[in-house]
C-alpha cells in the first residue's frame, strides 16, 4: 500500500514573495450563493514556507498543510506546476 499524506492540498497562484523562505499563495473557489443560486468566486490567502525561495509571482503551486512555522505559517510549498512568464 503506498504512503499517501493524509493532510490537505491547494493549488493557488502566488501573489507576493517579498519575504525570506516565505510566499503568499491566493487560492480561488467557486461556490453557489444559497439564496441566489449563482456560482460566486471566494478568495482566501495563505502564508506558505518556501525553503529554497524558489517561487515568483504569478507561479501556479501545490501547496501542503503542515504543522504551525509560525504565527501564520501553516502551509508548505510543495510542488510549483507552472512558471510565471
Amino acid at each position: 500500500m503506498e504512503n499517501q499524506s493524509k493532510r490537505r492540498t491547494l493549488t493557488g497562484t502566488v501573489v507576493s514573495d517579498k519575504m525570506e523562505k516565505t510566499i503568499v499563495v491566493q487560492v480561488e473557489r467557486t461556490v453557489i450563493h444559497p439564496k441566489y443560486k449563482k456560482y460566486i468566486s471566494r478568495r482566501n490567502k495563505y502564508m506558505a514556507h518556501d525553503p529554497e525561495s524558489q517561487c515568483g509571482i504569478g507561479d501556479l503551486v501545490i501547496i501542503m498543510e503542515s504543522r504551525p512555522l509560525s504565527r501564520q505559517k501553516r502551509w508548505v510549498l510543495k510542488e510549483i506546476l507552472q512558471k510565471a512568464v
